[in-house]
């Protein structure tokens, strides 16, 4: 009888294995800590569902689901009472698919919409006593639209649009017709919606006074507010306007009077994500308090008095790493931003998420309740190779979701000693049909210092020179963690090594990294990157004849620039990348401010044209000898596509080796939230291309 294998031989994951792929990208944590909500994204068919699950975090009880169906639930919010969950649902298929504000209790039965089908839903917080929930929604009147529209209706078809700021547009939102403003309503059925605020800005970062008097958001109310972005925090009455009597439906949408909003926070250089103390004596925010901050300046967490009678202070001066997530995996999915709000664990003690590195993870800021004064330094609460996309505290329970190691995302809480105990298999259990990536961590000796590299590989190649990609990430204020990308994990299971860089520039290494970086991209950056290619063919992890670049956004700029700069590489894929910085400045959504903070340029005199075009690849195209796959995202509004154009047409004329692909409605992150069919196409074309030249 043949003897039976030990160990059964995966297979590598394919282009067509995103449609296992499950991410858990959001949760909320009960007020007595004794169980979690989280969202878990699944494919279906040529969508995306997203459905609420309970996890329990005391007992034997097992992950179960809230809710189910064509929907994309999310943003759950664990109410007072400890049972009901608030959260947004947009009904896939239907009329209107827009966000709603729905209720579900932990038994799980239907939910309760109590928004209606005009108002799409943005974030929400519940009121300290349960009774009512705030929310943010688009709201009129319309900002940019010339012709009759029926403002009743979401379809806008304009005679025209009269542009007067920078900031009409946005990437994955398009068109900024209205702005969103402050709703409240109460958590039962038949309930109105009140409008809280109106005016010329948008809000923000909402939280509930813990009176429940007021509502704290960050808005910026500025003149020039899209040419020189400023958050400050304000707040306003949450009772401006009485509510009307027992029984009755409430008033018409638009027709309360709006509140006048009073600024509380402003630290120059912006504040946003506002968080009150439990005794609602303070108030801590994210933010810069340098007006004038350029990107090697890390965000940090300040607190003042919560009525703003005095100037705000730093909290942890001297830390030098940015508060919140700001490491790259599409583990994560990319359509859930971070939920990174400050969150005061005690009286005493406020807990965050801190970048540092390729891992972000929760550290307490001790403080003292009286001064609201720090009474000691930032202290990490684990030590794990861990990224946290969402963090939550209930109970004295510390729980996030995030990537740990390789795994993808899951549900953690943090124990005694920073001992982390995964609570859920939901999330990442598609990942054990599939072989494993080797992720191994090596400093490489650059010119700056040491670059922090993860190298990704096939099980087992140790000792063999394979063909390599080097694989950039976007920012450049991202970067890598020990988590791989899909992407990354794609191109080890075709047999490639992947080594994945943080250079100079990349956030989560203090100013001393990021500094040199500003305003000479394709300076010391590809110096860095050469060198940690230099270090893979001299150790024999690399094939030197068989080198790759890939790149999305800052990393699609990079690579472009090193096909320019450098025929070392065999085959290049540049993706939603920057070629002509001069276009880019305006063309952008973010452009002009984006530029000032990263000291690339502007077009408004001779120098900074010229400091604009010595950054860009366009002016190297006629060196680009490289076969290079141009992959874009059609409605990219961060990176546009005209962009990019411009160097697909000059590589064309010159008769060079280049393709370009444009995937139609998608914006600049396509590869990890567009539609499931054109991430496969993305994906195969990707190690296709290699495939035919390395």
């Amino acid at each position: 009888m043949p003897a039976r294998s030990a160990r059964r031989v995966l297979p590598p994951l394919r282009p067509k294995d995103i449609r296992r792929q499950v991410v858990l990208d959001e949760h909320d944590i009960s007020p007595d800590g004794r169980f979690a909500i989280v969202v878990r994204r699944i494919v279906a068919g040529n969508a995306y569902h997203s459905h609420l699950w309970l996890v329990p975090l005391v007992g034997r009880g097992r992950a179960r689901a809230l809710t189910g169906g064509a929907v994309r639930d999310g943003s759950p919010r664990v109410g007072p009472d400890g049972r009901t969950v608030a959260f947004r649902r947009a009904s896939l298929g239907a009329s209107d698919p827009s966000p709603r504000l729905a209720l579900i209790t932990t038994e799980g039965e239907e939910p309760t919409i109590l928004t209606g089908k005009r108002i799409a839903v943005g974030e929400l917080a519940w009121s300290p006593d349960g009774r009512e929930i705030a929310f943010t929604a688009p709201a009129g009147p319309l900002r940019h639209i010339v012709g009759p529209v029926d403002d009743r209706s979401r379809e806008i078809a304009p005679t025209a649009r009269r542009i007067t700021r920078v900031d009409w547009r946005y990437d994955s939102e398009g068109h900024l017709d209205r702005w969103s403003h402050l709703h409240v309503i109460r958590a039962r059925s038949g309930s109105r919606p009140r409008r809280v605020t109106s005016g010329n800005f948008g809000v923000a970062g909402i939280a509930w006074h813990p009176s429940g008097e007021r509502i704290a958001f960050a808005a910026d109310r500025g003149p020039d507010a899209d040419l020189e972005p400023r958050t400050s925090i304000w707040d306003v009455p949450a009772r401006d306007t009485p509510w009307p009597g027992r029984g009755a439906a409430g008033p018409r949408r638009g027709t309360s009077k709006a509140a006048t909003p009073r600024e509380i926070m402003a630290l120059g250089g912006g504040a946003r994500n506002p968080a009150f103390s439990p005794d609602g004596r303070w108030l801590v925010v994210i933010g810069v308090p340098d007006p004038e901050a350029l990107d090697d300046v890390s965000p940090g967490l300040f607190v003042g008095p919560a009525d703003g009678a005095a100037p705000a202070w730093p909290l942890a001066p001297d830390l030098d790493r940015p508060i919140g997530n700001w490491v790259d995996t599409d583990l994560n999915g990319w359509m859930v931003s971070s939920r990174i709000t400050p969150v005061w664990a005690a009286a005493n003690a406020i807990t965050a998420t801190v970048t540092a590195g390729g891992r972000s993870r929760p550290h307490r800021f001790p403080i003292d309740p009286e001064t609201g004064r720090p009474t000691g330094a930032p202290l990490a609460l684990t030590d794990d190779d861990i990224t946290t996309h969402s963090l939550a505290i209930g109970g004295g329970a510390v729980s996030l979701v995030g990537t740990l190691g390789t795994r993808a995302m899951e549900l953690m809480t943090v124990g005694t000693g920073g001992a982390l105990r995964t609570r859920t298999t939901i999330g990442s259990a598609w990942q054990r049909r599939r072989r494993a990536v080797d992720m191994t961590r090596r400093l490489v000796e650059g010119p700056g210092g040491s670059i922090e590299t993860w190298v990704a590989s096939p099980p087992g190649s140790e000792g063999t020179a394979l063909p390599t990609v080097i694989d950039v990430h976007g920012g450049p204020l991202g970067g890598w963690a020990p988590a791989p990308a899909v992407e990354v994990q794609l191109l080890v299971g075709r047999g490639y090594r992947v080594l994945l860089p943080n250079i100079r520039g990349s956030a989560g290494y203090g100013w001393d990294w990021i500094r040199p970086q500003l305003g000479d991209w394709g300076g010391v950056d590809a110096d860095d990157v050469h060198a940690v290619v230099d270090d893979a063919v001299a150790s024999g992890l690399a094939d030197p004849e068989r080198l790759g670049a890939l790149g999305l956004s800052y990393g699609g700029f990079m690579v472009q620039w090193l096909v320019g700069t450098s025929d070392r590489f065999a085959a290049a894929v540049a993706e939603n990348g920057v070629a002509n910085q001069i276009a880019t400045w305006a063309n952008s959504d973010s452009g002009p401010e984006y530029d000032r903070t990263s000291l690339l340029g502007d077009p408004l005199t001779p120098d900074g044209v010229e400091r604009l075009w010595r950054q860009s690849p366009l002016r190297h195209v006629g060196s680009i000898r490289t076969p290079l796959l141009m992959l874009q995202a059609e409605a990219d509004l961060r990176c546009p596509a005209a962009d990019n154009e411009q160097l697909f047409v000059a590589l064309r004329v010159l008769r060079r080796e280049v393709e370009y692909v444009l995937y139609p409605e998608e914006s600049h992150v396509f590869q990890a939230s567009g539609r499931p069919d054109r991430r496969i196409d993305r994906m195969t074309r990707m190690l296709e291309w290699f495939d035919r030249y390395l």
